[in-house]
């Protein structure tokens, strides 16, 4: 604990104390993603370029960059996106000189997760990255002697008293405050910063803190800055189709994690239309072959049904796709941090309405049984076992009356007296979900921050030590977690079943473990658990279509001794437990067909699998062609679209968005009948279908040959990849009529 928290509204000042303390050999910790503190940060960094002799170590991850262009059509089209979705949230200065080569001999940085892909080209980065489970990351950064942490906090009073709220970044919070007791202890020199944000929303669970956990909390107008933005990605067919897959396999009653991006909101989407579309979830299951291939393996892991006990999450990141879960009626499966009290919810024998007869038999069970402490007295009536005016004094229950109930719960007839007497009317302080660190749009922001105080307490968050493992409380995290699936994504699939997921075979860090081998490990230690590794079967690469599945790769993850359940856009292999051979034809029919028979000869070559194996015809059509029929099928129902649960991109930049990535490929890929095509296209007249997206690019009257040129490419790119289509337009948004259903019953909340 600190032993005076100093209250500072300067940065310069507060950077000033922070050095007075350390000294000039600064290593600072901070939060991944969103919890870091731009102001003292940059002030920081720009002590150091002031400073040859002073020296800076940045140890986080995934640092937060507005999206740059790269060429004038780029200019074009993200400037006014910068303005509008970042307006207003800072830059951290030393990744502006990272990304130029810039950065000070004397400051150097560290992560330990990357955003994917952004640091493929920079040596230095992938030379100083880190690789370290999540829950691990408070460990290195002991190895690495941090004496600095700082993140951003939101501030707030409870019962009377000024607290912290740790909000977007739980994640470590616990394990640094420890880290900096012991250090104190040991008579290091460290500090512990808090940067106040109000745009932050007060989160609760063991992200609450008083003031005396900090060393410095730092306050003032200018550092109250907008939150950095992650807007959501577009959902792509075969992204829903892994969706499909996968909302086929939870379990009504079971737990939940999944993660950022499209594959997120793709399951949820699913999930939502199964609960509240059932009809139409059911008919895609029969049409996408799920119930003919795969259905013996959905009654006994999952289901097709609506959610009547709802789910449960425990997710590493509470991710925007959890509160339309919330809003649609599905994660609504509560869980109490008692293991007496879980279990016999768990049983059926404790409900949200509560019976003295659920109360008696926990007074019968340790550790209320045979002498109910004030701590056991405490815990039922938090949890609304005993009524809220009741009082514990002197080994006894006492009444508002001054009626007297003995504490010694011995005998069993008393027991039942008691609790008939004093129950409570319903369960209290449960928990719909558990999560270590948030990030997303602003919607997603604003949306936490003007929830009802209790609501927001059914969001609880807590440090990854808790959530990405069962160690420390491993009876109550597996009753709470029961029938989990546990979802996340991998880049590459041997056929053995080894993942890779966090590099390339060279070497080169794509994004990092994260907590990947957290979750992997704990749904082979939970009984009723299951991984769930979702793989896109294809990439695109050099100017071509490569598979996402190969023979072998030169990097592994995942090894394949832990390999359980493997989902693409074309079916579900249930690998664990099986051999070789089983394990590869499972994987073969989940593989695109375009590289099945290349994937099946080397199988054979190497022995592997049975000389006369031919992969069955049923699986022979996993073609993209397929899934785009059946896409097209559904998109009249609102189910495939592209931006399901909404967009902080307008109509027109999310069809240009789509329409010019689709040219780069084309480009990729037949570079002349594009470049061909494009050049013709400037002796054409304009179709006028295209002149609000070429007024969104300021191209609807170009001046020179340089803008006429770049006005053709956008015509060329929207006509040639069919994105003019009335109906692609009206996708782009999502379905008016489930979006209009979902903001209602958000609203109504």
């Amino acid at each position: 604990m600190a032993a005076e928290t100093r209250f500072m509204a300067d940065v310069e000042a507060c950077v000033d104390a922070i050095i007075e303390t350390v000294g000039r050999d600064v290593v600072l910790g901070m939060p991944l993603a969103l919890g870091k503190s731009h102001h003292v940060t940059n002030a920081l960094y720009a002590r150091a370029k002031a400073d040859p002799d002073m020296s800076l170590t940045i140890l986080t991850a995934l640092a937060l960059e507005k999206p740059s262009p790269s060429s004038e059509l780029e200019r074009r089209m993200l400037e006014p996106m910068v303005d509008r979705i970042w307006k207003g949230v800072p830059d951290f200065d030393y990744m502006k000189d990272y990304r130029q080569g810039r950065l000070p001999d004397n400051v150097k940085i560290r992560e330990f997760f990357y955003k994917a892909g952004s640091y493929m080209n920079m040596p230095e980065a992938q030379q100083e990255y880190i690789s370290s489970n999540y829950t691990h990351v408070v460990r290195d950064l002991e190895v690495n002697a941090i004496n600095v942490y700082c993140h951003i906090v939101a501030k707030g009073e409870e019962n009377g008293r000024l607290m912290f709220s740790d909000s977007c970044n739980s994640d470590l919070g616990r394990d640094v405050i420890a880290y900096m007791e012991r250090a104190k202890a040991a008579g290091r020199k460290v500090v512990h910063v808090a940067h106040v944000n109000r745009h932050l929303p007060f989160m609760y669970g063991d992200a609450v803190n008083g003031p005396e956990v900090f060393d410095m909390v730092l306050e003032g107008e200018a550092m109250h800055t907008p939150l950095f933005s992650v807007p959501k990605a577009s959902v792509a067919p075969a992204d829903h189709a892994i969706g499909l897959h996968v909302s086929s396999l939870i379990r009504d009653g079971g737990t939940l994690q999944i993660g950022i991006g499209a594959l997120g909101d793709a399951i949820a989407d699913s999930l939502i239309l199964r609960h509240e579309h059932n009809d139409v979830y059911r008919n895609l299951l029969a049409d996408a072959g799920i119930d003919e291939q795969y259905g013996d393996l959905v009654d006994s892991l999952g289901g097709r049904a609506p959610f009547e006990k709802g789910l449960y999450g425990a997710t590493e990141m509470l991710v925007e796709a959890f509160l339309y879960l919330y809003h649609a009626g599905i994660l609504k499966r509560k869980v109490y941090g008692s293991e007496p009290v879980q279990r016999l919810v768990n049983e059926g024998k404790l409900a949200e309405r509560v019976h003295p007869e659920a109360l008696a038999l926990l007074l019968g069970e340790k550790p209320f049984y045979p002498m109910l402490t004030l701590e056991d007295f405490s815990l039922l009536q938090h949890y609304g076992l005993f009524r809220e005016e009741l009082v514990y004094d002197d080994f006894s229950i006492c009444e508002s009356s001054g009626h007297r109930w003995s504490a010694d719960m011995r005998d069993g007839a008393y027991r039942k007296e008691v609790a008939a007497a004093l129950c409570g009317d319903s369960l209290k302080n449960g928990v719909l979900l558990h999560a270590g660190f948030f990030i997303g749009s602003n919607d997603f922001y604003e949306s936490l921050r003007t929830m009802d105080k209790d609501e927001r307490k059914l969001f609880s968050m807590t440090g990854v030590d808790v959530v990405n493992q069962l160690y420390g409380d491993e009876k109550l995290r597996a009753l709470q977690r029961k029938d989990a699936r546990f979802i996340n994504t991998g880049m590459k699939l041997s056929i053995l079943g080894n993942v890779c997921s966090d590099a390339l075979e060279d070497g080169r860090v794509v994004s990092g473990v994260g907590g990947q081998y957290n979750f992997v490990a704990m749904a082979h230690a939970l009984k009723d658990a299951r991984l769930i590794m979702m793989l896109r079967s294809t990439g695109f690469r050099g100017g071509k279509t490569v598979s996402n599945v190969v023979f072998s790769y030169g990097h592994t993850t995942i090894p394949r001794h832990l390999r359980d359940m493997v989902v693409t856009e074309y079916g579900i292999a249930d690998i664990r437990g099986r051999s070789d051979r089983e394990v590869i034809a499972r994987i073969l029919a989940v593989t695109d067909s375009r590289f099945q028979e290349g994937l099946l000869k080397k199988a054979k070559d190497a022995g592997k699998i049975h000389p006369h194996y031919m992969i069955p015809d049923a699986f022979r059509d996993n073609t993209p062609e397929r899934l785009n029929a059946l896409a097209a099928k559904y998109k009249k129902q609102g189910v495939f679209a592209p931006f399901p649960f909404g967009s902080e991109f307008t109509p027109e930049e999310q069809i240009l968005g789509k329409s010019l990535r689709g040219l780069k490929q084309s480009l990729a890929k037949k570079k002349w009948p594009a470049i061909a095509g494009i050049l013709s296209g400037m002796v054409k007249p304009v179709p006028e279908a295209v002149l609000p997206y070429l007024r969104r690019m300021e191209l609807h009257e170009p001046v020179g040959f340089k803008e006429k040129l770049l006005r053709s490419v956008v015509i060329h790119a929207l006509v040639s990849g069919g994105s003019l289509d009335t109906a692609a337009v009206r996708q782009a948004a999502g379905s008016p009529g489930r979006m209009k259903s979902r903001v209602a019953k958000a609203t109504a909340r």
